[in-house]
């Protein structure tokens, strides 16, 4: 029997981490159509750019890509065996950014280096800090991103790493930002994209209740950690909680969230940048997640008819205060599930 275990994966635990430690990880992955389809079944996925081919052309570019949130997803998903799949939760992230659209036919891989490490005081698990970069057939980066995770120590006795705690930046300077090549809104449709809202029309501090609700529903939450090959435990395995109930997958809330922000958005097309997020409380199934997005930046961009929306979308159930995603301690209320913030692309 022992002799038959060493051929399996347990995945990584906290004392297994090194800080500049690269990870390649297994198993690339070709984007098909049936991913499109298969998203715009889970999600209500509504934006022009990422539903029309002809949308997408004549805004500059080559056909519609795939979302941006399935480049992620899928990017993210090849990561999760190497890096949480022993994780008690992902706690964060940081420093992204979408460097090329992903279209179908395209085939993506990951690379993952630990950029810091710091063991928690009770000594039974700890956080670690990885940089991952998401690359197609061709080697060119699409996206890259920071995240950190809680992840559970095998050994109790093993010795704690020396703290290292990344610098990160709060937020990606708009002149950081990528543009997709080509992309331009001089032309763009705001009958068939949906709304009539511009760029200019959002203002700083404003505050946007997306007024739709989803009920989260077991099945669909299964299905999408499936597609993404999101294997961490918390999901999968119910007994591996104490109170018996799989963690609603954070990328599942996360394209919900993004999704009903269609009513109120449907002009932020692409999503550019990830300056920060947190999966601030726990889903489960049947909790029904609603969302508001407030706008914290504006920037222009050198692309023709194009400007970029820094947003804050948070996600929350039953009976948060409207528009108050914090207490007045400072802490999450306990009804918020996300706190994202990012730089999405609109039309001036």
């Amino acid at each position: 029997m022992n002799a038959c275990r060493v051929k399996t994966n347990p995945g990584r635990f906290f004392e297994d981490y090194r800080v500049g430690q690269v990870i390649e990880h297994a198993v690339p992955r070709t984007v098909s159509g049936g991913e499109r389809a298969l998203y715009h079944a889970l999600y209500p996925a509504r934006h022009a750019l990422y539903s029309s081919d002809e949308f997408a052309e004549s805004c500059g570019l080559s056909g519609s890509p795939v979302d941006d949130l399935i480049a992620f997803h899928v990017v993210f998903g090849k990561t999760v065996p190497d890096i949480s799949l022993n994780a008690v939760a992902n706690l964060g992230y940081a420093e992204g950014r979408w460097l090329k659209p992903v279209y179908t036919g395209d085939t993506l891989r990951s690379v993952s280096e630990v950029i810091g490490l710091k063991q928690n005081s009770n000594g039974k698990s700890g956080v670690v800090w990885v940089r991952t970069t998401g690359l197609n057939q061709f080697d060119e980066p699409v996206l890259e991103y920071v995240r950190w995770v809680m992840v559970r120590k095998g050994d109790l006795d093993a010795p704690a790493p020396e703290t290292v705690i990344p610098d990160l930046s709060k937020v990606v300077a708009p002149e950081a930002l990528v543009i997709p090549e080509g992309l331009d809104f001089l032309k763009y449709n705001f009958t068939l994209a949906g709304e009539p809202h511009r760029w200019a029309d959002y203002e700083i501090g404003e505050k946007i209740d997306h007024v739709d609700g989803v009920t989260i529903e077991e099945p669909e939450h299964m299905m999408a950690t499936r597609l993404w090959q999101n294997t961490a435990k918390v999901h999968f395995d119910a007994t591996n909680r104490e109170d018996g109930k799989r963690l609603i997958y954070g990328g599942h809330v996360i394209s919900m969230a993004r999704a009903l922000s269609f009513n109120g958005l449907a002009n932020a097309q692409m999503i550019v940048g990830l300056n920060g997020g947190a999966h601030a409380n726990p889903c489960f199934t049947g909790d029904t997640v609603r969302a508001y997005s407030e706008v914290l930046d504006k920037a222009e961009t050198t692309a023709p008819g194009v400007g970029a929306l820094r947003l804050r979308l948070v996600a929350y159930k039953h009976g948060a205060p409207e528009f108050a995603y914090k207490t007045e301690e400072g802490k999450y209320h306990p009804d918020v599930l996300l706190d994202l913030d990012y730089w999405a692309v609109v039309p001036l």
